[in-house]
């Protein structure tokens, strides 16, 4: 049945790349994996191959790849992606020396990428379980781990019907899980090798901040005189929902400066936010100049690549999603020791629920919510200082996942 269902995906990429360019560049990319690494492969080389679903599991991927570039020089790193939002990204990334689309998990794309590639161990990142792959690593006697996983309850490997597919689970080395729950499930499926590490996404944020970036710009839209400085409302990967709802109460306050770094960034997106703000001298970043942008009273951050070091400016954090699929990156805001905010589609995100119960992190569903918490964390100052004291301490606290892991695998 797997091996159906995953011919029926190729199928389906292969009928959707018609139509659609990101199914288009996912299509030929697969394709092409085999011939890239049968090109690229330096046969005498020892390979450690990463494979990641898409940017956010890179992320995790990344501290690891990095250590064992700095420490163990005479491997080479493999790096692969599931998702064209991942490689089209991370494609010319520095730190691995060969990254490829990885083909869809049918026994004949697994046969040939492995033997063009041969690893000498594997690191999958939190919910890859490509049954086909990871079987024939094991048959091989192939080192293969899971990194940052995290299992809960209603997942397919601990219902009764999912006990044939679970058994993917089987093939794997070890396991370096995030918590004590997701332990506990795999003993009770006899899985016993696993160790609670917590999440590399800790030890990634850290490395992020540290090689933060100073912003000119939005220094001049601070300001630097702290007697006259206003405070700062920093939002990152906002949706319309987001959007409607602190610019509503910012809309009626005169007393913070905002930032908002949109999720898109797209022409009828951004006129959508600059119709919303009232009353408010409101410039672009791409736009900005040091005349114009000091006396701004609003930011609207319309380019990608600067929300991780303009979090480093705010006195209060928004980071956007929980009124859609889920929140976006709360530790990329948590690590600069600020209070977080975010909506209420939150639960299935162990940061955030990390945050909220450590007392960094506040959830609002609405605007008087919003308005109820940010009301507090305005007039409070203390409170606001506390808040963001326990986000960062949180962040700090569960650092150190990357060490964990590495010391525990036989390099």
């Amino acid at each position: 049945m797997y091996d159906i269902i995953m011919y029926a995906i190729q199928f389906g990429i292969a009928v959707g790349s018609r139509f659609n360019e990101k199914l288009r560049r996912m299509w030929r990319g697969e394709r092409e994996a085999v011939r890239t690494l049968q090109e690229k492969v330096d046969p005498d080389a020892r390979y450690i191959w990463f494979h990641a679903a898409s940017l956010g599991e890179f992320e995790q991927g990344r501290p690891l790849m990095e250590q064992i570039r700095r420490d163990c020089p005479q491997y080479r790193i493999l790096l692969t992606f599931f998702s064209p939002s991942g490689y089209e990204v991370r494609k010319h990334y520095a730190g691995a020396d060969i990254i490829t689309y990885l083909p869809i998990d049918t026994v004949g794309n697994a046969r040939k990428f492995l033997r063009a590639v041969r690893p000498v161990m594997a690191f999958f990142i939190k919910y890859e379980f490509w049954y086909n792959y990871l079987h024939i690593l094991q048959h091989r006697g192939i080192p293969t781990y899971s990194v940052s996983s995290i299992f809960r309850p209603d997942q397919v490997f601990f219902r009764w019907y999912g006990r044939s597919y679970g058994r993917v689970l089987k093939c794997f080395t070890r396991f370096f899980v995030q918590n004590e729950v997701s332990k506990q499930l795999l003993d009770k499926i006899g899985i016993h090798d696993a160790m609670v590490v917590g999440d590399t996404r800790f030890d990634r944020v850290l490395q992020i901040r540290e090689a933060s970036r100073q912003l000119p710009l939005v220094e001049k839209f601070v300001g630097t005189d702290t007697a006259d400085r206003k405070k700062v409302f920093v939002a990152g990967s906002s949706w319309q929902p987001d959007e409607e709802i602190f610019l509503g109460y910012f809309n009626g306050h005169k007393d913070w400066k905002l930032i908002v770094a949109p999720h898109v960034i797209g022409e009828d997106h951004l006129k959508f936010i600059l119709a919303l703000i009232k009353d408010k001298k409101v410039v672009r970043y791409t736009q900005a100049t040091e005349e114009n942008v000091a006396d701004a009273d609003v930011l609207v951050i319309d380019c990608f690549g600067l929300l991780s070091s303009i979090y480093h400016y705010g006195d209060v954090a928004y980071v956007g999603g929980g009124f859609g699929v889920g929140i976006h990156n709360v530790l990329e805001a948590a690590v600069w020791g600020m209070p977080v905010l975010f909506g209420p589609n939150n639960k299935h995100f162990a940061e955030a629920q990390g945050l909220l119960h450590d007392g960094g992190g506040l959830e609002v569903c609405d605007l008087a919510t919003f308005t109820l918490e940010m009301d507090r964390l305005a007039d409070d100052g203390e409170y606001r200082m506390a808040c963001g004291n326990m986000a960062g301490a949180y962040v700090k606290g569960l650092a150190g996942a990357t060490k964990k892991i590495l010391s525990n695998v036989k390099l």
